[in-house]
């Protein structure tokens, strides 16, 4: 006889690591910010050029932001924050702390 699936325990666990990747998320984001050097913008400022960037339907100004991120994510000083300079591109890859896969196909 087959043992009976505990469904509470599986949607449990299941929101949980929902839970957990949300927070992963959250944290990455917070770390991107840092590492562009958007944390020098005010919360205004910052929400919107964000909410002007998730509302463009301009298709070449997408690819642009999209080829500027990926020169960004691959060390490329063409994407590299415009700030005072003294700190490194890298500063998001500190040890102990996450890569930031946003740059990558697939990553949410």
């Amino acid at each position: 006889m087959r043992k009976p699936r505990d469904y509470d325990a599986e949607l449990k666990a299941l929101t949980d690591k929902a839970r957990q990747l949300k927070i992963r998320k959250t944290s990455q984001l917070g770390e991107l910010v840092n590492a562009t050097g958007a944390d020098a913008l005010s919360a205004e400022m910052l929400a919107g050029a964000l909410l002007d960037a998730a509302t463009t339907t301009d298709a070449a100004k997408k690819e642009a932001w999209r080829k500027r991120g990926a020169a960004f994510f691959s060390g490329n000083g063409k994407g590299a924050r415009t700030g005072t300079g003294d700190e490194p591109r890298g500063a998001a890859a500190e040890p102990g702390r996450a890569q930031l896969p946003l740059g990558e196909p697939g990553a949410a």
